[in-house]
């Protein structure tokens, strides 16, 4: 038997890509978007073809499994593996060539779906299959798994839009896979000569979902074509790895229009779905109010069917010919993304249950023939009931396809025993109405067992024998689909300890949105796996080296693993995660919480004394009147702890409190206990521009400024700025006393002892301060907003305080509501906090410019600065990157005389240093803006 060390070995000396063999590697392939967790030997990324076939080759000379990946989105646990698991992601990602007289092209299995539609745009066609996942899913993967999507009603499966495939088996055997007995593997032929009535009648009654098993097999039957390739998708892995495909394209629609149709019910609305097929629509997908919520656009009903239509015309005549209850017709293109946005991040919020709990995939995505979907669903809910579970179902309504998360325990012995009845009964249900276990992601391990009640022994054993042709060896994949492990077991939640910390890392379940490299919209997550492109990372892979360091087994330092420690160095805690992760992932939060794990007891490295200790040393020069020799120093002599790259931004010379007391004197002084409150009534308040003058009227609503660490020592301009427009809007503004801080520099740095102690201080400091209370710099806000309450959670104190953060745009939308801001009637440029977007929210502050004539919209993405992060040593490349993803670029686009409008000092900062901005513009708070016309 062939040692791992040898293998690893063996396989660096004939492969050109990288063979990875050490605990962060395997650690990070041992789970996909499943329930499923097995440890593989190692990973290796071939660069080519002849690489994979080299890989296949030793595996099976040392008896080691193969399991080929790609974006790891895969629902059934057919991505994790005990073998080598080959990442065709890194290198074998091209488009070879698009065709677009043929409507063809020419792709590698590590290719992204959006990456083929990309390039396929220009010339107005689109590949058809669209899963949720398209911004990260592989084309390589979707073949493995016969993926679908929403538009398989018009366009079909993968299998029905691939022509080619080249394909490399166990042992390093290549294959050239079309129409036609050409290229298939000895045996093949023989085995569909001898299984004719098996193919012909025990897989007869299909349907456009029956993805489950080897559903293509009777693609070889000869009314059929004698399909290969076709009947090679959907095999998950388990016969060879695809290396090339020729895939099929279609003509996109060029002004597409949405139907949205409201129903009295999910049961309605499943009942009418097959009904709309004779209309031609491209999608009919379906989903209830316990899904979307009170979500905005959607028209009345309890359960809805989003129809897309190739244009309007065709949209309103489907709406007049459906019996619904209400109906909208959306054809503005930003509309129809927000809607399809509630149906792609379902995956991730059907996983969030109502009461705080999570809901699992296992059942993600049975089928049956659309005219039976009604009555299949009310038997579901009720088996749902039956079992005292709960779940909530969405999805392709016009093929019969369902998704659905479930809250099942797959924890203790008594829900894991109930998880495998529930499973035995869905099984059953769903082929009592002649569905399929899988209608679009596979079945690898958690359906593969009950594949018999399906199909039955003929079939099975013609699915075994079709995979003896291919891999006779058993190599390729195994455990999936044939020879089968038992769904429960290799659950990933076994391995966990049972604590909080535990559960919450459990949370990641993999989707992978964090993968996403698309530039457009205002995502933020995730900025150093954007630039990187390392799956360590990304969101999911930083949690899954997190959920390893608790299991033991592969990374085996605990919380001093050096594994851990490095992938989450490069993690900016910009909590894009918690905003655009569907399960709410909080890495920043878990980053803190390890580093403050991790340098327990040690000396921590001196950027976490001198950054993170800011607040201390800025008050510190304050009190000592050094703000000027600390600028002398900073541009002479390297701070200790932070990198060379980067100037120092210079201290103010007058701290804006400093500036409060010398302007007002005692009107610094609060008064009240801090609450929220509910948003004063209406007050006319001064007009734009009028002047605040000395003193309010004691009826004037009060706000107390936060005068956070940035404001106070960096930028009192901002402040400064913040209190003319607020007392023009006719509210009081007073200040906290002294001793107010938030602790975000201490967080960041994971000194979680240190941050409780300041907040105790900040809670007993600003108990008789009057709410609300406005923070101008939005990292501060998030912190008090969120991480307050998570750090003290038995301190009644913190959740008031919290509960009293406003933003500058909340405070003027909640407390002067009829004030009219001064027009500045001009483009603005920038960026959007990426703790605002995640956290805080821009709603108020999108009305606020446009109330104020600033037109166009921010960037998205981070600014790559991030707090301490871009001085810390070791960052300054990545941080650069971050800001080159899309911050300066908007900034070299912008039209002349755009303002540059960054409400973060890090935003702020980052432009100052590299935008290059003309003499004299520079970066300013959205308060700066409106004060300099006032």
């Amino acid at each position: 038997m062939t040692s791992p060390g040898e293998l690893e070995r063996t396989l660096r000396e004939n492969l050109r890509g990288e063979v990875d063999f050490g605990a962060a590697a395997r650690a990070l392939a041992t789970m996909d978007a499943s329930n499923y967790r097995r440890v593989p030997v190692g990973v290796a990324r071939p660069r080519d073809a002849d690489d994979v076939a080299a890989a296949l080759r030793i595996c099976a000379e040392a008896g080691v499994p193969v399991v080929p990946r790609g974006g790891g989105t895969s629902i059934a646990g057919q991505a994790t593996g005990v073998g080598v698991v080959l990442d065709l992601t890194r290198h074998m990602n091209a488009l070879v060539s698009l065709d677009p007289a043929a409507r063809t092209a020419v792709v590698e299995p590590g290719l992204v779906l959006d990456r083929l539609r990309e390039a396929a745009r220009p010339h107005g066609l689109t590949f058809g299959p669209d899963p949720s996942t398209h911004s990260r899913c592989t084309l390589g993967g979707m073949i493995g798994n016969n993926a679908c999507g929403a538009h398989s009603v018009a366009w079909g499966t993968t299998a029905d839009n691939v022509a080619e495939l080249a394909v490399t088996a166990y042992g390093g055997a290549s294959y050239r896979l079309g129409a036609g007995w050409a290229g298939a593997p000895a045996g093949l032929r023989e085995l569909v000569a001898q299984n004719l009535a098996v193919l012909r009648t025990g897989m007869a009654g299909g349907f456009s979902r029956r993805i489950s098993g080897y559903g293509g097999l009777d693609a070889l039957l000869p009314e059929r074509g004698v399909e290969v390739a076709r009947a090679f998708c959907g095999s998950e892995g388990t016969l060879g790895v695809v290396t090339e495909a020729v895939v099929r394209l279609v003509e996109a629609p060029r002004a597409p229009a949405l139907a949205v149709l409201g129903y009295a019910d999910e049961s309605a609305a499943a009942d009418a779905a097959a009904g709309l097929l004779g209309f031609g629509p491209l999608t009919v997908e379906g989903m209830a109010a316990d899904l979307v919520g009170p979500a905005a656009g959607l028209p009345r009903g309890g359960g809805w069917l989003f129809a897309e239509m190739r244009d309007e015309g065709a949209a309103r005549s489907l709406v007049r010919a459906a019996d619904a209850v209400d109906s909208v017709v959306v054809t503005d293109p930003a509309g129809q993304r927000a809607l399809w946005r509630i149906r792609e991040d379902a995956a991730g919020t059907a996983t969030r249950m109502p009461g705080g709990g999570m809901a699992w995939p296992g059942w993600e995505d049975c089928a049956v023939p659309p005219a039976r979907l009604g009555a299949y669903l009310r038997e579901f809910r009720a088996l749902l009931a039956q079992h005292g579970l709960r779940g909530t179902p969405y999805g392709h309504f016009g093929e019969g396809c369902v998704h659905v998360r479930i809250d099942f325990d797959l924890v203790s012995a008594a829900g894991i025993t109930r998880f495998r009845a529930f499973s035995a009964d869905l099984a059953d249900l769903v082929v009592s109405h002649g569905g399929s276990l899988s209608g679009e992601h596979g079945d690898g391990q958690a359906r593969a067992e009950l594949l018999p009640r399906m199909y039955g022994a003929e079939v099975i054993r013609l699915f075994g024998a079709y995979k003896d042709v291919w891999d006779p060896a058993g190599g390729m994949n195994p455990g999936m689909l044939v020879r089968p492990a038992r769904l429960d077991e290799n659950l990933r939640f076994e391995v966990l300890p049972p604590t909080p910390f535990a559960g919450e890392v459990a949370r990641c379940v993999g989707v992978a949105k964090c993968r996403s490299t698309d530039a457009a919209g205002p995502q933020v997550m995730c900025p150093s796996y954007r630039v990187t492109g390392e799956e360590r990372h990304s969101t999911r892979g930083r949690a899954r080296l997190l959920h390893e360091m608790l299991a033991g087994e592969i990374v085996t330092d605990g919380w001093r693993s050096p594994e851990v420690a490095e992938a989450l160095d490069l993690c900016l805690a910009c909590k894009g995660c918690l905003g655009d992760c569907p399960v709410g992932v909080d890495m920043a939060s878990y980053k803190a919480e390890f580093l403050h794990r991790h340098w327990a007891g040690r000396i921590r490295p001196l950027s976490h004394y001198t950054l993170g200790g800011l607040p201390a040393w800025l008050r510190l020069i304050a009190a000592l009147r050094l703000a000027r020799v600390a600028n002398a120093a900073g541009r002479r002599l390297p701070v200790p702890g932070l990198t060379r790259e980067r100037p120092l931004p210079p201290l103010a010379g007058e701290p804006f409190t400093r500036w409060w007391r010398r302007t007002f004197g005692a009107a610094a002084a609060p008064s009240g206990p801090v609450h929220p409150g509910p948003p004063p009534g209406p007050h006319p308040g001064p007009h734009a521009g009028s002047p605040p003058g000395p003193h309010l009227a004691a009826a004037s609503p009060g706000v107390t400024l936060w005068p956070d660490t940035f404001t106070e020592y960096l930028s009192p301009q901002t402040g400064q700025a913040a209190v003319k427009v607020l007392r023009a809007a006719g509210l009081a503004v007073s200040l906290p006393p002294k001793g107010a801080c938030c602790g975000l520099t201490y967080l960041s740095t994971g000194r979680l002892d240190r941050a409780r102690t300041v907040l105790r201080r900040t809670l007993d400091a600003v108990e008789d301060v009057r709410g609300p209370v406005t923070v101008l710099e939005p990292s501060c806000a998030a912190a008090l907003r969120t991480d307050l309450p998570a750090l003290l959670p038995d301190d009644p104190r913190a959740q008031r305080l919290a509960a009293a953060v406003r933003t500058f745009a909340e405070t003027l939308e909640e407390y002067a509501p009829h004030w009219r801001p001064p027009r500045l009637d001009r483009p603005a440029v920038g960026q959007t906090h990426c703790h605002q977007h995640a956290v805080l929210g821009d709603a108020a502050d999108r009305r606020l410019r446009e109330r104020a004539g600033l037109g166009g919209e921010l960037s998205g993405g981070c600014c790559g600065l991030a707090g301490n992060f871009g001085f810390e040593p070791g960052h300054h490349e990545v941080s650069v990157a971050c800001a080159e993803e899309q911050l300066l670029p908007a900034l070299r686009a912008a039209p002349p005389g755009a303002a540059v409008l960054a409400d973060g000092f890090s935003c702020r900062t980052q432009i100052t240093q590299l935008a290059g901005l003309p003499d004299g513009s520079r970066a300013r708070h959205l308060a700066e803006l409106l004060a300099e016309v006032l």
